[in-house]
Protein backbone atom coordinates (compact mmCIF):
# COMPACT_ATOMS: atom_id res chain seq x y z
CA UNK A 1 0.00 0.00 0.00
CA UNK A 2 3.07 2.12 0.65
CA UNK A 3 4.62 1.87 -2.28
CA UNK A 4 1.23 2.89 -4.23
CA UNK A 5 1.35 6.18 -2.47
CA UNK A 6 3.94 8.69 -3.82
CA UNK A 7 3.25 7.57 -7.40
CA UNK A 8 -0.83 8.91 -6.44
CA UNK A 9 0.29 11.54 -5.03
CA UNK A 10 2.82 12.15 -7.73
CA UNK A 11 -0.08 11.72 -10.59
CA UNK A 12 -2.38 14.22 -7.73
CA UNK A 13 0.10 17.12 -8.14
CA UNK A 14 0.76 16.89 -11.47
CA UNK A 15 -3.01 17.50 -12.28
CA UNK A 16 -3.28 20.39 -9.92
CA UNK A 17 -0.16 21.43 -11.44
CA UNK A 18 -1.37 20.97 -14.57
CA UNK A 19 -4.68 23.09 -12.94
CA UNK A 20 -3.25 25.75 -12.05
CA UNK A 21 -0.94 26.22 -15.07
CA UNK A 22 -3.64 26.09 -17.48
CA UNK A 23 -6.46 29.57 -17.90
CA UNK A 24 -9.26 27.53 -16.61
CA UNK A 25 -8.51 28.71 -12.77
CA UNK A 26 -8.18 32.77 -13.74
CA UNK A 27 -11.72 32.65 -15.87
CA UNK A 28 -13.32 31.15 -13.40
CA UNK A 29 -12.02 33.33 -10.49
CA UNK A 30 -13.08 36.37 -13.51
CA UNK A 31 -15.99 34.46 -14.12
CA UNK A 32 -16.96 34.02 -9.74
CA UNK A 33 -15.71 37.89 -9.44
CA UNK A 34 -18.01 39.28 -12.04
CA UNK A 35 -21.09 36.73 -10.41
CA UNK A 36 -20.48 37.66 -7.04
CA UNK A 37 -20.96 41.70 -7.95
CA UNK A 38 -24.51 41.27 -9.28
CA UNK A 39 -26.23 40.80 -6.48
CA UNK A 40 -27.05 43.14 -3.79
CA UNK A 41 -24.23 44.08 -1.25
CA UNK A 42 -26.41 42.29 1.60
CA UNK A 43 -27.24 39.14 -0.51
CA UNK A 44 -23.42 39.13 -0.95
CA UNK A 45 -22.47 38.29 2.61
CA UNK A 46 -24.91 35.15 2.08
CA UNK A 47 -24.20 33.98 -0.93
CA UNK A 48 -19.86 34.40 -0.65
CA UNK A 49 -17.56 31.25 0.14
CA UNK A 50 -17.40 33.15 4.44
CA UNK A 51 -13.22 33.15 4.18
CA UNK A 52 -12.25 36.99 4.81
CA UNK A 53 -8.68 37.80 4.12
CA UNK A 54 -6.86 40.47 6.43
CA UNK A 55 -3.83 41.88 5.97
CA UNK A 56 -0.75 42.48 8.42
CA UNK A 57 1.68 44.91 7.74
CA UNK A 58 4.97 46.71 9.55
CA UNK A 59 5.57 50.10 8.56
CA UNK A 60 8.48 51.82 10.36
CA UNK A 61 7.29 49.78 14.05
CA UNK A 62 3.87 50.50 13.93
CA UNK A 63 1.22 47.62 12.73
CA UNK A 64 -1.60 48.09 10.35
CA UNK A 65 -4.20 45.53 10.25
CA UNK A 66 -7.11 46.02 7.38
CA UNK A 67 -9.47 44.06 5.03
CA UNK A 68 -7.76 43.13 1.76
CA UNK A 69 -8.66 45.23 -0.96
CA UNK A 70 -9.06 48.13 1.63
CA UNK A 71 -6.76 50.84 1.70
CA UNK A 72 -8.52 51.92 5.56
CA UNK A 73 -6.90 50.09 8.02
CA UNK A 74 -9.06 48.22 10.75
CA UNK A 75 -6.34 48.68 13.65
CA UNK A 76 -3.16 50.39 14.70
CA UNK A 77 -0.68 49.32 17.19
CA UNK A 78 3.08 49.34 18.04
CA UNK A 79 5.26 46.56 18.04
CA UNK A 80 6.85 47.64 21.40
CA UNK A 81 3.18 47.38 22.91
CA UNK A 82 2.45 44.27 24.85
CA UNK A 83 1.52 40.85 24.16
CA UNK A 84 -2.53 41.31 25.43
CA UNK A 85 -2.39 44.71 24.01
CA UNK A 86 -1.59 43.17 20.50
CA UNK A 87 -3.91 40.56 21.08
CA UNK A 88 -6.45 43.24 21.91
CA UNK A 89 -6.21 45.40 19.26
CA UNK A 90 -6.28 41.95 16.37
CA UNK A 91 -9.35 40.94 18.74
CA UNK A 92 -11.28 44.38 18.64
CA UNK A 93 -10.65 44.96 14.50
CA UNK A 94 -11.37 41.16 13.86
CA UNK A 95 -14.30 40.75 16.09
CA UNK A 96 -17.18 41.09 13.16
CA UNK A 97 -15.78 38.30 11.27
CA UNK A 98 -16.65 34.61 12.29
CA UNK A 99 -13.67 32.66 13.61
CA UNK A 100 -13.74 30.05 11.21
CA UNK A 101 -13.52 32.90 8.46
CA UNK A 102 -11.08 34.62 9.79
CA UNK A 103 -7.51 34.82 7.22
CA UNK A 104 -4.62 36.64 8.02
CA UNK A 105 -1.69 37.39 5.67
CA UNK A 106 1.59 38.61 6.85
CA UNK A 107 2.68 41.09 4.41
CA UNK A 108 6.85 41.46 3.86
CA UNK A 109 8.78 44.39 3.14
CA UNK A 110 8.86 44.02 -0.30
CA UNK A 111 13.18 44.92 0.06
CA UNK A 112 13.38 41.59 2.53
CA UNK A 113 11.80 39.60 -0.36
CA UNK A 114 14.54 38.18 -2.94
CA UNK A 115 13.06 37.64 -6.55
CA UNK A 116 14.25 36.06 -9.45
CA UNK A 117 12.55 35.33 -12.82
CA UNK A 118 14.22 31.86 -14.75
CA UNK A 119 12.78 30.25 -17.76
CA UNK A 120 12.80 26.40 -17.08
CA UNK A 121 11.38 23.63 -19.82
CA UNK A 122 8.09 22.84 -19.29
CA UNK A 123 8.98 19.20 -18.21
CA UNK A 124 9.76 21.27 -14.61
CA UNK A 125 5.97 22.53 -14.32
CA UNK A 126 4.73 19.76 -12.62
CA UNK A 127 7.46 19.60 -9.90
CA UNK A 128 8.54 23.83 -9.95
CA UNK A 129 9.12 24.17 -5.95
CA UNK A 130 11.64 21.30 -6.30
CA UNK A 131 12.77 22.45 -9.32
CA UNK A 132 13.63 25.93 -7.33
CA UNK A 133 15.11 24.41 -4.99
CA UNK A 134 17.78 22.86 -6.87
CA UNK A 135 17.75 26.51 -8.45
CA UNK A 136 18.24 28.10 -4.70
CA UNK A 137 22.54 28.06 -5.07
CA UNK A 138 22.86 29.36 -8.74
CA UNK A 139 19.96 31.66 -8.35
CA UNK A 140 20.41 33.33 -5.04
CA UNK A 141 23.70 33.43 -2.81
CA UNK A 142 21.78 31.67 -0.60
CA UNK A 143 20.97 27.89 0.64
CA UNK A 144 17.74 25.96 0.76
CA UNK A 145 17.91 25.57 4.56
CA UNK A 146 18.53 29.74 4.46
CA UNK A 147 15.94 30.99 3.75
CA UNK A 148 12.03 30.26 3.11
CA UNK A 149 11.12 29.82 -0.61
CA UNK A 150 7.92 30.34 -3.23
CA UNK A 151 7.73 29.71 -6.64
CA UNK A 152 4.77 30.64 -9.08
CA UNK A 153 4.46 30.68 -12.93
CA UNK A 154 4.62 33.98 -14.69
CA UNK A 155 2.72 35.18 -18.04
CA UNK A 156 5.58 36.27 -19.93
CA UNK A 157 5.09 39.24 -22.62
CA UNK A 158 7.61 38.42 -24.35
CA UNK A 159 7.90 35.01 -26.05
CA UNK A 160 9.61 32.07 -24.77
CA UNK A 161 11.95 29.55 -26.14
CA UNK A 162 9.92 26.62 -27.18
CA UNK A 163 9.27 24.13 -24.62
CA UNK A 164 9.89 26.49 -21.96
CA UNK A 165 7.71 28.74 -19.73
CA UNK A 166 8.49 31.49 -17.12
CA UNK A 167 8.57 30.99 -13.38
CA UNK A 168 9.69 33.52 -10.33
CA UNK A 169 11.49 32.49 -7.22
CA UNK A 170 10.84 34.53 -4.29
CA UNK A 171 12.68 34.18 -1.43
CA UNK A 172 13.65 35.43 2.04
CA UNK A 173 15.74 34.81 4.87
CA UNK A 174 14.98 32.53 7.25
CA UNK A 175 16.40 34.98 10.28
CA UNK A 176 14.37 37.79 9.01
CA UNK A 177 10.80 36.02 8.97
CA UNK A 178 11.53 33.31 11.87
CA UNK A 179 11.73 36.28 14.80
CA UNK A 180 8.76 38.05 13.49
CA UNK A 181 6.62 34.67 13.18
CA UNK A 182 8.19 34.27 16.54
CA UNK A 183 6.95 37.61 18.03
CA UNK A 184 3.45 37.43 16.41
CA UNK A 185 2.87 33.82 17.92
CA UNK A 186 3.64 35.30 21.08
CA UNK A 187 0.87 37.98 20.96
CA UNK A 188 -1.29 35.40 20.42
CA UNK A 189 -1.69 36.25 16.52
CA UNK A 190 -1.56 33.43 13.99
CA UNK A 191 -0.70 33.85 10.75
CA UNK A 192 -2.06 32.17 7.59
CA UNK A 193 0.11 33.31 5.04
CA UNK A 194 3.24 35.26 4.69
CA UNK A 195 3.08 37.34 1.43
CA UNK A 196 3.92 40.29 -0.73
CA UNK A 197 1.54 43.89 -0.94
CA UNK A 198 0.63 44.53 -4.34
CA UNK A 199 -1.83 47.78 -4.40
CA UNK A 200 -4.23 46.99 -1.45
CA UNK A 201 -3.78 43.26 -2.04
CA UNK A 202 -1.76 41.00 -1.96
CA UNK A 203 0.82 39.42 -4.45
CA UNK A 204 -1.24 35.62 -4.16
CA UNK A 205 1.72 33.39 -2.76
CA UNK A 206 2.59 32.38 0.36
CA UNK A 207 6.39 31.91 1.76
CA UNK A 208 5.51 30.18 5.11
CA UNK A 209 6.44 26.75 5.38
CA UNK A 210 4.06 24.19 4.51
CA UNK A 211 4.42 22.43 7.73
CA UNK A 212 3.61 26.18 10.03
CA UNK A 213 0.46 26.65 8.18
CA UNK A 214 -2.59 26.24 10.58
CA UNK A 215 -5.06 23.81 9.37
CA UNK A 216 -8.47 25.33 9.34
CA UNK A 217 -11.77 23.18 9.61
CA UNK A 218 -15.06 24.22 7.79
CA UNK A 219 -17.62 23.03 9.19
CA UNK A 220 -20.12 25.39 7.18
CA UNK A 221 -18.43 23.34 3.91
CA UNK A 222 -19.41 20.10 5.62
CA UNK A 223 -22.68 21.61 6.05
CA UNK A 224 -22.96 22.82 2.70
CA UNK A 225 -21.90 19.43 0.81
CA UNK A 226 -24.35 18.02 3.16
CA UNK A 227 -27.17 20.38 1.30
CA UNK A 228 -25.81 19.76 -1.76
CA UNK A 229 -26.09 16.03 -1.51
CA UNK A 230 -29.50 16.72 -0.08
CA UNK A 231 -30.37 18.68 -2.97
CA UNK A 232 -29.27 16.68 -5.58
CA UNK A 233 -31.40 13.64 -3.54
CA UNK A 234 -34.59 15.96 -3.21
CA UNK A 235 -34.08 16.92 -7.13
CA UNK A 236 -34.01 13.31 -8.54
CA UNK A 237 -36.69 12.84 -6.03
CA UNK A 238 -38.78 15.18 -7.61
CA UNK A 239 -37.81 14.51 -11.04
CA UNK A 240 -38.61 10.39 -10.18
CA UNK A 241 -42.03 11.47 -8.86
CA UNK A 242 -42.60 13.79 -12.04
CA UNK A 243 -41.41 10.47 -14.30
CA UNK A 244 -43.67 8.33 -11.85
CA UNK A 245 -46.60 11.10 -11.97
CA UNK A 246 -46.12 11.53 -16.28
CA UNK A 247 -46.08 7.22 -16.22
CA UNK A 248 -49.59 7.13 -14.29
CA UNK A 249 -51.13 9.37 -16.45
CA UNK A 250 -49.90 8.08 -19.27
CA UNK A 251 -51.38 4.73 -17.99
CA UNK A 252 -54.99 6.26 -17.38
CA UNK A 253 -54.74 8.43 -20.78
CA UNK A 254 -53.92 4.21 -22.11
CA UNK A 255 -57.04 3.02 -20.44
CA UNK A 256 -59.24 6.06 -21.48
CA UNK A 257 -58.23 5.48 -24.83
CA UNK A 258 -58.49 1.73 -24.63
CA UNK A 259 -62.32 2.26 -22.97
CA UNK A 260 -63.02 4.61 -25.53
CA UNK A 261 -62.21 2.71 -28.48
CA UNK A 262 -64.14 -0.42 -27.27
CA UNK A 263 -67.23 2.07 -27.05
CA UNK A 264 -66.22 3.54 -30.62
CA UNK A 265 -66.46 0.15 -31.94
CA UNK A 266 -69.36 -1.07 -30.26
CA UNK A 267 -71.29 2.54 -31.91
CA UNK A 268 -69.47 1.27 -35.38
CA UNK A 269 -71.00 -1.63 -34.99
CA UNK A 270 -74.66 -0.57 -33.84
CA UNK A 271 -74.17 2.04 -36.56
CA UNK A 272 -73.48 -0.64 -38.68
CA UNK A 273 -76.51 -2.63 -37.27
CA UNK A 274 -78.79 -0.21 -37.89
CA UNK A 275 -77.89 0.54 -41.47
CA UNK A 276 -78.32 -3.27 -42.20
CA UNK A 277 -82.18 -2.77 -40.25
CA UNK A 278 -82.74 0.19 -42.34
CA UNK A 279 -81.55 -1.29 -45.63
CA UNK A 280 -83.33 -4.77 -44.97
CA UNK A 281 -86.56 -2.85 -43.46
CA UNK A 282 -86.67 -0.84 -47.12
CA UNK A 283 -85.77 -3.44 -48.99
CA UNK A 284 -89.10 -4.74 -47.63
CA UNK A 285 -91.14 -1.85 -48.10
CA UNK A 286 -90.02 -1.76 -51.58
CA UNK A 287 -90.43 -5.41 -52.46
CA UNK A 288 -93.80 -4.67 -50.49
CA UNK A 289 -94.69 -1.73 -52.50
CA UNK A 290 -93.52 -3.46 -56.20
CA UNK A 291 -94.61 -6.87 -55.69
CA UNK A 292 -97.71 -7.67 -57.10
CA UNK A 293 -100.80 -8.44 -54.06
CA UNK A 294 -102.98 -12.01 -54.42
CA UNK A 295 -106.08 -10.11 -53.77
CA UNK A 296 -104.87 -7.76 -57.28
CA UNK A 297 -103.94 -11.03 -58.76
CA UNK A 298 -107.39 -12.90 -58.36
CA UNK A 299 -109.35 -9.49 -59.33
CA UNK A 300 -107.56 -9.45 -62.60
CA UNK A 301 -107.80 -13.33 -63.66
CA UNK A 302 -111.60 -12.91 -62.46
CA UNK A 303 -112.25 -9.82 -64.52
CA UNK A 304 -110.04 -11.62 -67.71
CA UNK A 305 -111.49 -15.09 -67.64
CA UNK A 306 -114.85 -16.20 -68.70
CA UNK A 307 -117.45 -17.23 -66.60
CA UNK A 308 -117.66 -20.22 -68.39
CA UNK A 309 -114.11 -21.19 -67.09
CA UNK A 310 -113.27 -21.79 -63.31
CA UNK A 311 -109.77 -22.36 -61.87
CA UNK A 312 -109.55 -25.99 -59.63
CA UNK A 313 -105.83 -24.58 -58.42
CA UNK A 314 -103.90 -21.75 -58.45
CA UNK A 315 -100.41 -21.25 -57.06
CA UNK A 316 -97.56 -19.09 -57.06
CA UNK A 317 -93.89 -19.67 -56.42
CA UNK A 318 -91.04 -17.74 -55.09
CA UNK A 319 -89.75 -16.76 -58.37
CA UNK A 320 -93.09 -15.37 -59.18
CA UNK A 321 -94.38 -18.08 -61.80
CA UNK A 322 -98.01 -18.68 -61.62
CA UNK A 323 -99.75 -21.85 -61.57
CA UNK A 324 -103.49 -21.97 -63.69
CA UNK A 325 -105.26 -25.53 -63.24
CA UNK A 326 -108.44 -26.00 -63.96
CA UNK A 327 -111.45 -26.45 -66.90
CA UNK A 328 -112.80 -24.68 -69.92
CA UNK A 329 -115.23 -24.74 -72.84
CA UNK A 330 -112.28 -23.66 -74.90
CA UNK A 331 -109.27 -23.18 -73.50
CA UNK A 332 -106.71 -22.16 -75.98
CA UNK A 333 -109.08 -18.88 -75.98
CA UNK A 334 -107.90 -18.64 -72.53
CA UNK A 335 -104.45 -17.01 -73.97
CA UNK A 336 -105.78 -14.30 -75.78
CA UNK A 337 -107.89 -13.05 -72.66
CA UNK A 338 -104.46 -13.40 -70.18
CA UNK A 339 -102.47 -11.45 -73.15
CA UNK A 340 -103.39 -7.97 -72.36
CA UNK A 341 -103.00 -8.24 -68.41
CA UNK A 342 -100.78 -5.88 -66.27
CA UNK A 343 -99.87 -8.65 -64.04
CA UNK A 344 -98.53 -11.93 -65.50
CA UNK A 345 -96.86 -12.24 -68.83
CA UNK A 346 -95.35 -15.16 -70.92
CA UNK A 347 -98.83 -17.44 -70.37
CA UNK A 348 -98.51 -20.78 -71.92
CA UNK A 349 -100.21 -24.55 -71.47
CA UNK A 350 -97.67 -26.77 -69.81
CA UNK A 351 -98.77 -30.12 -71.39
CA UNK A 352 -101.45 -30.65 -73.68
CA UNK A 353 -104.90 -30.00 -73.20
CA UNK A 354 -107.69 -33.25 -72.37
CA UNK A 355 -111.01 -33.23 -72.53
CA UNK A 356 -112.74 -34.30 -69.57
CA UNK A 357 -115.59 -36.67 -69.64
CA UNK A 358 -117.78 -35.74 -66.65
CA UNK A 359 -117.89 -32.54 -67.64
CA UNK A 360 -117.66 -32.18 -71.41
CA UNK A 361 -114.82 -29.49 -70.47
CA UNK A 362 -110.93 -29.21 -71.42
CA UNK A 363 -108.52 -29.82 -68.57
CA UNK A 364 -105.77 -27.37 -68.86
CA UNK A 365 -102.78 -26.53 -66.80
CA UNK A 366 -101.03 -22.81 -67.25
CA UNK A 367 -98.19 -21.26 -66.39
CA UNK A 368 -97.13 -17.48 -66.55
CA UNK A 369 -94.85 -14.88 -65.05
CA UNK A 370 -95.80 -12.15 -62.98
CA UNK A 371 -94.48 -9.06 -63.96
CA UNK A 372 -92.03 -6.90 -61.95
CA UNK A 373 -93.25 -3.42 -61.46
CA UNK A 374 -90.91 -0.81 -61.99
CA UNK A 375 -89.68 1.22 -58.83
CA UNK A 376 -91.23 4.87 -58.69
CA UNK A 377 -88.91 7.72 -59.71
CA UNK A 378 -86.43 9.39 -57.51
CA UNK A 379 -88.53 13.05 -56.81
CA UNK A 380 -86.19 16.06 -58.39
CA UNK A 381 -83.84 17.49 -56.13
CA UNK A 382 -85.13 20.77 -54.60
CA UNK A 383 -84.24 23.80 -56.69
CA UNK A 384 -83.36 21.44 -59.97
CA UNK A 385 -84.82 22.59 -63.28
CA UNK A 386 -88.30 19.91 -64.26
CA UNK A 387 -87.45 17.78 -67.27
Amino acid sequence: MNTLLPPLRSGRDRLRQAWRSSPCPAFFAWWGTELRALPPPRWRGWLGDGVAWHLLQQEQGQWTLRRAGEAQPLARWFADDDALAQRAAVSTALQAVDREDRRLALLLDPRTVLRRAVSLPLAARSQLAQVMAFEMDRQTPFTVEQVHYAARELTSPTPVAAAHFRAELLATPRNTLDPLLARLAAAGVVVDAVDLPEGNGRLGINLLPPARRPHHVHPRRRWNRALAVACLALLLLVLGQYLHNRRQALVRMQAQVESMRADAQQVLALRQQLQDNAGAAGFLVQRKQHATTMLALLADLTRRLPDSAWLERLSIDTDGQVGMQGQSPQAARLLDALKDSPLITDASFQGSIQPDAVTGKERFYLVAQLRQASAPAAAPASGGSAP
